[in-house]
């Protein structure tokens, strides 16, 4: 005993000292069970020679019964001190496995259980039996009831025990395993911070691992993914993680939907920097909520200016009308969440393309075509107009009768850049104030 824990506090004094463990010590860490194992080892196999010629001196006959005897209690008893031996140990090999790669310092493997298991559940009892005959055929003399005892005691040691190693075993071998599923289900609820404690020396050990490794490549790309959608939108991203992205688009019916914010110069020459963030952030906020909301998604910001399409790169059921709902909404919660700023919109509606555009190596999703032209265009219009939006009458006669009965067509005008003549649509609220804005937003 004393022998025994001398080396291993010696071998896990990084433990003790809680400090990171040299490579030699991971490995004496991760050896202390077998190295405990070999002490006993020893001392079985010296007392196994001296009690066997001790007994020998006095009965010459009985060696053999009793050389078997002590080596098959000794086989028993190292077996059982190796496994409970690593299990107590689990704790400080899971901080000695953390600072290594286990599939470097590995000392045992799952198969020198299994052939450990065999050993004590099948070797001994059969090689016990197997000298019972041996004895019975040298000694003839020996009684039934004497064979009989013999046989009835190694088989009543071998049930209890083999029971037993097979419970032990059966744990070292499933602990990890089931740690590893509960780790996969923690995964496939979504929680992508889940790691283990990597504690079993064995390939097992190396499972744990690699479900870590694993787990923190999900994570990575779910980060990229996240940071992917953020950058391009949700909806393109999706589009382009399911299927092959090419070059080209597909002509659609859209609906787009251009926001500017007014007077940003004199914002700019009058705030600090960081303040002019600040709003244009909390501005930004309140568009892509609403966009968002009414199933648009952002293709583009501009400084401060946001363009954004309903109808591409997926189909919704009325575009126009969501565009037009973002619209209104958007301005009535402009004046409450960001009244020190206004801002002019834009929407218009018709056929654009939608796809991919620059080069093979360096690309982005956008769309082209006369409806983006015109909703910029009655954007700027929209700046001197009452409410500050404006709409084109194709994008109201494109919406439902719930919206379309929103809004009132005024001015047929021919705006910059288009030499086909626009019909211009106000929504019906466009004078709404800030109380009634708040009062409807709550």
């Amino acid at each position: 005993v004393v022998w025994g824990t001398t080396r291993a506090l010696s071998s896990l004094r990084w433990g003790i000292e809680d400090r990171e463990p040299t490579r030699s010590e991971q490995v004496a860490t991760l050896a202390m069970p077998w190295r405990l194992t070999r002490m006993q080892i020893a001392l079985w196999t010296g007392g196994l020679i001296l009690l066997t010629t001790i007994d020998g001196i006095i009965d010459p006959q009985a060696i053999p019964k009793v050389a078997f005897t002590i080596a098959a209690g000794g086989t028993v008893v190292c077996a059982f001190s190796y496994l409970l031996s690593e299990f107590a140990l689990r704790p400080i090999a899971a901080r000695a496995l953390q600072a290594g790669d286990p599939r470097r310092i590995r000392i045992a493997g799952v198969m020198g259980r299994s052939i450990l298991s065999w050993l004590l559940g099948t070797g001994v009892p059969v090689s016990g039996l197997m000298m019972i005959a041996v004895f019975r055929f040298l000694r003839p003399e020996t009684s039934a009831n004497q064979l009989a005892v013999s046989i009835l005691a190694l088989g009543g040691i071998t049930i209890v025990f083999g029971f037993a190693l097979t419970v032990l075993g059966g744990f070292a071998t499933t602990s990890p395993i089931n740690n590893v599923r509960a780790g996969m289900a923690e995964v496939e609820k979504g929680n992508m911070d889940v790691r283990l404690a990597v504690y079993d020396g064995t390939e097992l050990g190396e499972l744990q691992s690699g479900f870590n490794r694993m787990a923190d490549g999900v994570r990575d790309r779910e980060k990229i993914r996240d940071l992917f959608g953020r950058h391009v939108g949700h909806e393109v991203a999706e589009k382009a993680l399911q299927s092959e992205s090419e070059l080209g688009g597909q002509e659609r019916d859209i609906a787009v939907f251009f926001i500017d914010l007014v007077g940003s110069t004199e914002l700019a020459a009058s705030r600090p920097p960081t303040e002019v963030v600040d709003l244009l952030n909390r501005f930004f906020a309140v568009v892509v909520d609403e966009v968002d909301e009414h199933g648009g998604f952002i293709n583009k910001f501009e400084g401060d200016a946001a363009l954004a399409i309903f109808g591409a790169p997926n189909d919704i059921p009325d575009h126009c009308g969501s565009a037009l709902s973002a619209a209104r909404a958007i301005a009535r919660r402009l004046l409450v969440e960001v009244p020190e700023c206004s801002a002019a919109v834009g929407v218009a509606a018709g056929r654009a393309v939608a796809g991919n555009v620059g080069a093979k190596s360096r690309f982005e999703y956008t769309v082209i075509g006369d409806p983006v032209n015109e909703a910029a265009r009655l954007s700027e219009l929209a700046k001197s107009a009452p409410g500050a939006i404006l709409a084109s009458k194709t994008a109201v006669d494109g919406a439902a009768e719930n919206e379309a009965d929103r809004w009132e067509f005024g001015d047929r005008v021919t705006l910059r850049g288009r030499s086909a003549e626009t019909v211009l649509a106000n929504p019906k609220d466009v004078k709404v104030s800030a109380d009634e804005a708040e009062s409807v937003h709550v």
